[in-house]
């Protein structure tokens, strides 16, 4: 049986189980959505196991499938690396779930690769700490506040200013500005999963008293857009994020929302140490001292 299963079959559901999308996956992958499905059913008959659940609105591994996804990006992991040895070649893993800070992204991955003449592929992900406690990741970029894996340490970069968004028919839209103190009053959207902005970003007789939660930041941004209720995010999204149903509106007096890089010590540590090395070089402002723990 597992003659018949080939890389193919494994990138594709591994690129599905990652985004939770057959639309995202096939994106990556560079194939049609129906070619992706047909894929991930041949992989199935082979192994006469259900591996992904389609009856939800989201796509979702069962128990089987999230067992096999382990093992799956652990060879793909595995073989990976061996390619990259054979063609003297070194990748190291950058995972983040949305719109990386620039124009640090782009510095620290140009001086980094020009440095060592290793290659930084960019993984995009719902949950980048989860990946990088699978080890999918050598290194995450996460924003706001969460709670740090075992073991791992973590480089504080700098902080991104954040800025208020609303549906074109919010009444936000009247006012030039929100202060922080006043998000109270208005239906908040989180992202439970990687958002930079909850109710944990308050004292618990500040926080805003109705909360939407949805889980990644395509849900968030369409449901700020269907008038849901507001979002807060770092500044990055107003210059990187149109969408034609919502607006910006300046916030006033709100903390900072800090981004940080995360890794765990092990496999790759002299090239993780390098990618660090230029990820505060290339940092505006500059880190502090004292910022990794």
């Amino acid at each position: 049986m597992s003659t018949d299963v080939e890389l193919r079959h494994l990138r594709a559901f591994a690129s599905v189980a990652r985004h939770r999308s057959f639309s995202r996956a096939a994106e990556e992958l560079l194939i049609t959505q129906p070619a992706l499905s047909r894929t991930i059913a041949q992989l199935e008959g082979v192994l006469h196991v259900r591996l992904l659940d389609r009856s939800s609105r989201h796509v979702e591994l069962t128990d089987t499938g999230a067992e096999f996804l382990r093992h799956t990006e652990q060879v793909l992991a595995a073989l990976d690396q061996a390619l990259a040895a054979a063609g003297r070649r070194v990748t190291l893993r950058l995972g983040f779930s949305w719109l990386l800070p620039d124009p640090w992204a782009q510095r620290a991955v140009g001086r980094f690769e020009e440095s060592t003449g290793a290659t930084v592929a960019l993984v995009r992900t719902d949950d980048p700490l989860q990946a990088l406690s699978r080890r999918a990741l050598d290194i995450a970029v996460v924003r706001g506040a969460f709670d740090t894996p075992p073991g791992a340490r973590t480089v504080h970069l700098f902080d991104e200013p954040r800025v208020a968004v609303c549906s074109e028919h919010s009444d936000l839209t009247r006012f030039d500005h929100l202060d922080w103190t006043d998000v109270r009053h208005w239906t908040l959207v989180v992202n439970t999963v990687s958002g930079t902005t909850g109710p944990w970003s308050w004292p618990a007789d500040q926080r805003p008293d109705r909360i939407i939660e949805t889980s990644n930041y395509d849900e968030w941004l369409e449901s700020v857009a269907a008038n849901r209720g507001i979002g807060i995010v770092p500044e990055v999204a107003r210059r990187r994020t149109q969408h034609p149903a919502v607006r910006y509106v300046p916030l006033t007096d709100a903390p900072p929302s800090p981004v940080r890089l995360v890794h765990l010590p092990g496999a790759q540590r002299t090239l993780v140490r390098r990618f660090l090395d230029a990820a505060v070089e290339a940092a505006v402002p500059a880190r502090a001292p004292g910022d990794e723990s």
